[in-house]
């Protein structure tokens, strides 16, 4: 019998090859997953993506990128593997705009320096075409990025989690630095409009930057909840 479900998600069509990407992901982490683990990673990282995506055809790497970064995030969790750089996750509602903005902003602040993730609580289809242009103004190039579910395993790997406006949708876990940043919501402005969000993130983040790189032992050592 046909699941229309898994049918309406293109799962069915794409099993062989969401099995191909298990293995090459199962031999990058031998030794810290089994394989089955990492195969239920990728086929639950297909889905949740399947659900919102307008346009299928790059979802099998963008699956691949995204069951990868859940899996490092899970080694981290549980200290399989030990990051030696602070990780910071931005967190926003439809992870298609302030959460995009300020992970590509910190990225290039931090060069390298801070490991940076975003995800949405309830994500869109794609991202908000203002905050592509907006970001393009500057010399960054968002139209490779894709809205991402929010999942515990990189919330749990996270040292620093920033929300957005998500309200309490972000699981909460001691010994993690909590910021809520108060910004305009930028789906349906104008460019211009947009701009200003996103300088206003920037001066933030910027800000972020310099206490994690000055004192990364901090967000250890201090974790707060505003």
């Amino acid at each position: 019998m046909i699941d229309h479900n898994e049918q309406a998600l293109g799962l069915q069509d794409n099993t062989e090859l969401l099995h191909r990407i298990s293995g090459r992901l199962a031999d990058r982490f031998a030794g810290i997953f089994a394989a089955e683990t990492v195969e239920r990673y990728v086929f639950e990282s297909y889905t949740a993506l399947a659900r919102t995506a307008k346009i299928k055809t790059y979802l099998p790497s963008t699956t691949e990128h995204f069951a990868n970064d859940r899996l490092n995030a899970l080694a981290t969790s549980k200290d399989g593997v030990r990051s030696d750089v602070p990780e910071v996750l931005f967190v926003c509602v439809q992870n298609a705009g302030r959460s995009q903005m300020a992970a590509a902003l910190l990225n290039v602040e931090a060069k390298g320096r801070i490991r940076v993730r975003s995800a949405g609580s309830v994500p869109a289809a794609e991202l908000d075409p203002a905050v592509v242009a907006a970001m393009s103004e500057m010399g960054l190039d968002l139209t490779r990025d894709y809205p991402k579910p929010l999942t515990d395993d990189v919330v749990r790997a996270s040292d620093v989690v920033i929300t957005m406006g998500c309200g309490d949708s972000c699981p909460i876990y001691p010994g993690k630095r909590y910021e809520d940043w108060e910004l305009a919501d930028p789906a349906g402005l104008p460019v211009a409009a947009v701009r200003i969000i996103r300088d206003e993130i920037h001066d933030r983040v910027k800000a972020l930057a310099s206490s994690l790189l000055h004192d990364p032992a901090q967000t250890r050592k201090n974790p707060t909840h505003d």
